[in-house]
């Protein structure tokens, strides 16, 4: 769950390097493109925004071959290696909703600074809501499990906004474009200011003071590549295969006694999002990181992730 913002960690007691600043022209470059697409929704509304991106995305479904074949790769290994006609179908339909879905909701990021609080709100409806209030009625902390299924960054933007104190873990790589956003965030609304962001090689006490202090700690973690042999992993199958998916974070959650969930972001028709909770993952009373049990909430993670990828194709993100 990651909302892309570039700062120091300052609860890590250390300075990490801050990214060079946005040069002219590549802020006026993007004030041009927010300032486009905000006259769009301001003439034809936010309906009309998003069959805008509809469009645009079908474009992009058409002209980039390269990511509609890493998309099917991905969705053969759901199907299987051998697909019927009808499977074929379903992934060429799953495959045009991706391209769809990810054009609108890049769309919506870019000018949900310059939305009233009133219409986000009313855009998000939860299932399972009383999962999430009851861990954090135990005032540990929680520790949200996420994937890369779906636009989790807007996750953290929409809880943030509802008044839940999140966090976030990110990579030291950010896209000049998340960059310039996130500073618009934070001089329209005082919430995302309060946001916290680590990045993934952050000293792990600024995640137990997380804790501590009752934040939401989202992270992913079914890493798509080797992040260096310190990282602790462990090996879950999920549609057939062998992955290995990072521990770190459920370890400090274990030791701290905080709650393990898990959350998806389902994007909807004319961006409105359902947010899902799942779990707990792991017997919240327990303390402990013993390898049992952090073997068996990993695999209770994948197959969360693989029964969600079933439901909805055209949310992974890896494509």
């Amino acid at each position: 769950m990651a909302v892309d913002r570039s700062i120091t960690s300052r609860t890590s007691g250390t300075e990490d390097p801050s990214p060079p600043p946005l040069g002219l022209l590549t802020r006026l470059k993007f004030m041009f493109v927010r300032g486009f697409l905000w006259a769009w929704a301001s003439c034809f509304s936010l309906k009309g925004l998003y069959l805008f991106g509809q469009v645009f995305g079908f474009c992009e479904w058409v002209l980039n071959y390269k990511r509609r074949r890493r998309f099917h790769e991905q969705l053969r290994k759901v199907f299987g290696a051998t697909l019927d006609q009808k499977e074929c179908q379903a992934v060429r339909g799953a495959c045009l909703r991706h391209f769809m879905r990810t054009r609108c909701d890049k769309l919506f990021y870019l000018i949900f600074d310059k939305l009233p609080r009133e219409k986000i709100l009313k855009r998000v409806k939860w299932q399972r809501k009383d999962i999430l209030d009851e861990a954090i009625a135990r005032n540990k902390g929680v520790y949200c499990c996420m994937s890369h299924n779906g636009s989790h960054h807007v996750l953290l933007l929409l809880m943030a906004l509802m008044g839940y104190k999140v966090a976030g873990v990110r990579d030291r790589n950010e896209g000049p474009l998340r960059r310039y956003v996130q500073e618009r965030y934070d001089e329209t609304f005082p919430e995302f200011r309060d946001i916290r962001m680590f990045f993934a090689d952050t000293y792990p006490r600024a995640l137990y003071r997380c804790f501590e202090e009752g934040y939401v700690l989202g992270t992913a973690l079914d890493v798509g590549r080797d992040r260096g042999a310190h990282l602790r992993t462990v090996t879950v199958k999920m549609f057939g295969e062998e992955k290995k998916f990072l521990t770190g974070t459920m370890q400090i959650a274990l030791r701290c006694g905080a709650p393990i969930l898990q959350g998806f972001v389902v994007s909807r028709k004319n961006f409105y999002f359902r947010l899902i909770v799942k779990g707990p993952l792991v017997n919240p009373d327990v303390e402990a990181d013993e390898p049992a049990i952090i073997q068996e909430a990993m695999q209770k993670y994948a197959d969360n992730i693989a029964e969600h990828i079933a439901m909805y194709p055209c949310h992974i993100s890896k494509s």
